[in-house]
């Protein structure tokens, strides 16, 4: 086995087969065009159609800038290319770079949702492509060129950014250059060099080549520390042999003339060339802490345990997904192209870039959410030699790239419709990709202005400590975490997490409240079986009960847990330690999230099988809950019949149920008995005309437990669902409990809900 074979650690093979099974397999390719309005009826089509689409025909034609406002303008892409580069393949023609564009669609649409439409330009001569794709510009928002050979696309790119208004982006140049230029800043920083001290060495004279050394000149690079060198050595000022224009713009004063020369005492390598193009004694002549970027694909220019053998002070990154370090235009080009167009940007200038590139080094040296370790097989990556670049399935990369792109852009006079609320701006992008971000956005706002401050029992375990110090971060309030302080410490030091301002540590046993909270639990307790030596060693041994005390006597204003612990058996602590609110039922709510609609589902935690009365009550307290996180409540008590048919033990006591709230005069609109399809369409709800509900339900009420938890858990795992939740409701205090192994997002939501006080 070779030393790239031995770097490929865990990377499942692929096969030609296998491959070209993915790419045929039900519908042929990797896109299909969905209607995002509604065609049901003759009206609908009469308003997608004739006569209704006149309307904003005239009104773009009074104001071409109402297209981004009335039509997909705004949010569409044009993948473009005539295959004369694709990927390490080369020149095989447009339609063989199909499936390339496709995927190149697809990962616009995944990861920045931006529709991409992939257009393939049957031609190999460069005034016919750049004719061509010219008049496209009142379709897109923006033009993605791809897999254009070198220096064809150089002209390309720079004629069409003059004839069109919007962003014209090689990726293949920039994409590459961004995402290495964001490793070098973090190289810089981790070996204690600046940018303008390094002395850089680029391999390859090609798109991507010249695109680094650019990037690297603009970003404060001194010109004079920068050769490029192609396959006949350095480019040098007075060299003929194999010029062009673009090479002659980086032409250095030097008496170097071969690659192994340039190398010698150099800070930085790196490549877009040839696999192999490195030789060991170059790399052993390199400056002390060298950092060696061997981009080529599919083999780079020297591997990671080539570097290896050599040396120990080197940090190396390749474009390959199975070494640290992968430079992935992925990181790029869609949150590029999504700051761009949320800004209806003329173009993508040098500032955006740099911009684009810093806000990922920024990043990389953050902590790393669960999300991305679970991306990743659990191996959570962590700022260091193996980690200066942020990896391609970070959730964040959505809410942190654009919005410095768009800052940047109006900052440089591109942007046409400027963002005055950058954070909020940052905010509708996370909910892009997680509905649940965009539900408790409102929820994170209202508690960033009253920080409070919450307890997390489970303080000795990874995620916990996690999600403290991320609820820190974002400003939400101090955390507590349970536990005892070395263990605390050294979970944190070992998972390479920082223990903020703002973060506190309890330990029960040393706590001078622990004697306080002994006789409240005793008091509470004491005729329920429990001797006063039982209270104390539930204060000293069980992290729930001395947090519930914290609450409950004021130390602390929220609590979350159940990291460690079955949901039932958390509760049951509790319930023995805070009381139900006064008047309330306790309940467990759940937030569904699904197909762009959300409904609110009870009781999916604590009423196994309520009776008519407890159904009637559960109403009473979700409705209280929905108006707290924003909703109008219209209740539908959920049964298998309708309106009485057919007739069931369950939908009998649905039935009262809903008779005993008519008789409370309650202020919200419910009724049922109902099923679930009848509840959510409204075309199905027109069968019941009598039906009290104003439109579809957005709060289903379950006849039983089972029922609510079977249903919210098969709508997460079979209908793409994202159920947040169960939301314990009615304490007298507010203490929410997570699913047994929660991510650290998860905890973040409900802590910050429970110090928004939902009970």
């Amino acid at each position: 086995m070779d030393a790239a074979e031995r770097g490929r650690r865990g990377r499942p093979a692929i096969t030609d087969q296998e491959a070209l099974t993915f790419h045929s397999r039900g519908r042929p390719g990797k896109l299909e065009v969905t209607p995002t309005k509604p065609m049901a009826t003759q009206r609908d089509l009469s308003l997608a159609y004739s006569p209704g689409v006149a309307v904003p025909v005239r009104a773009i034609a009074e104001d071409p800038d109402r297209a981004f406002d009335y039509t997909t303008r705004g949010n569409v892409v044009a993948v473009i290319s005539n295959g004369s580069a694709i990927l390490g393949l080369g020149n095989l023609g447009a339609l063989a770079s199909k499936p390339v564009m496709e995927g190149k669609a697809v990962l616009f649409k995944r990861f920045a949702d931006i529709d991409g439409i992939d257009i393939e330009v049957d031609t190999q001569d460069v005034e016919s492509f750049i004719n061509s794709v010219k008049y496209l510009g009142p379709s897109f928002g923006g033009i993605n060129l791809e897999d254009i050979k070198a220096p064809d696309c150089f002209i390309i790119e720079s004629q069409l950014k003059e004839l069109m208004d919007i962003p014209v982006f090689h990726d293949d140049q920039h994409g590459t250059a961004i995402i290495a230029a964001a490793g070098l800043i973090n190289s810089a920083y981790l070996t204690g060099r600046k940018l303008e001290d390094l002395r850089i060495v680029c391999n390859g004279a090609g798109a991507a080549g010249i695109a680094c050394v650019e990037l690297v000149k603009s970003m404060g690079v001194p010109a004079d520390n920068v050769l490029l060198c192609d396959t006949k050595g350095v480019i040098y000022v007075g060299r003929e042999e194999g010029m062009n224009q673009w090479k002659s713009a980086h032409a250095a004063r030097t008496d170097r003339r071969t690659l192994a020369e340039a190398m010698d005492g150099a800070d930085v390598f790196l490549g877009v060339s040839v696999k192999g193009a490195v030789t060991r004694d170059m790399v052993a002549s390199m400056a002390p802490n060298p950092i060696i970027f061997a981009m080529a694909n599919p083999d780079p220019e020297v591997t990671p345990e080539e570097v290896a053998d050599i040396r120990d002070d080197a940090i190396v990154a390749t474009g390959r997904s199975d070494y640290p370090n992968q430079v992935n235009n992925v990181l790029g080009f869609p949150y590029i192209f999504r700051g761009a167009l949320d800004v209806r940007a003329t173009a993508i200038n040098e500032d955006m870039k740099v911009a684009a590139a810093e806000a990922l080094a920024a990043l990389a040296r953050e902590d790393v959410p669960d999300d991305v370790a679970a991306a990743y097989q659990g191996n959570r990556p962590r700022f260091g030699r193996e980690y200066i670049i942020p990896v391609p399935f970070d959730p964040r990369l959505i809410s942190v790239v654009p919005p410095a792109v768009a800052k940047a852009a109006m900052a440089s006079g591109v942007a046409r419709r400027p963002i005055v609320d950058i954070e909020r701006y940052a905010e509708e992008l996370s909910a892009r990709r997680d509905p649940v971000a965009g539900s408790l956005s409102r929820i994170y706002a209202k508690v960033r202005q009253q920080p409070r401050r919450v307890v997390f029992a489970e303080g000795e375990e990874e995620a916990v400590i996690r999600a403290a110090s991320s609820f820190v971060s974002q400003e939400l309030g101090t955390a507590v975490l349970i536990g005892r302080e070395e263990t605390v410490r050294e979970q944190a030091f070992q998972a390479g997490i920082e223990l903020r301002p703002g973060l506190e540590i309890a330990n029960a046993r040393l706590s001078k409240r622990n004697t306080e909270y002994v006789q409240f639990l005793y008091a509470k307790l004491q005729r329920k079986g429990h001797l006063i030596r039982d209270c104390q060693r539930m204060i000293n041994q069980d992290r729930n009960f001395f947090g519930a005390c914290m609450v409950a006597l004021g130390d602390a204003d929220a609590m979350v847990t159940g990291v460690t612990r079955n949901y039932a058996v958390a509760l049951d602590a509790m319930r023995l330690a805070i009381d139900a609110k006064p008047g309330h039922k306790i309940i467990g709510v759940s937030l569904v999230l699904a197909r762009g609609r959300s409904v609110i589902v009870a009781d999916t935690a604590v009423n196994e099988e309520p009776s008519a009365e407890d159904l009637a009550d559960i109403a009473v307290e979700t409705a209280r809950v929905a108006r707290r996180l924003g909703y109008e409540p219209r209740i539908a008590m959920l049964a298998s019949a309708n309106f009485g048919n057919p007739p069931g033990e369950h939908a009998l006591r649905v039935e009262e149920a809903v008779r005993i709230l008519a008789k409370r005069r309650v202020d919200f609109e419910v009724d049922g008995e109902m099923a679930a399809d009848v509840a959510l369409n409204p075309q199905l709800m027109q069968a019941y005309p009598f039906c009290r509900l104003s439109g579809p339900a957005n709060v289903l009420l379950m006849p039983t437990l089972d029922s609510a938890s079977i249903a919210t858990k098969m709508l997460q795992e079979l209908g793409g669902s994202t159920v947040l939740g169960p939301i314990l409701v009615g304490m007298d205090k507010p203490v929410q409990i997570v699913p047994m192994g929660a991510r650290d997002t998860d905890i973040v939501n409900m802590a910050a809900i429970a110090s928004f006080g939902v009970n």
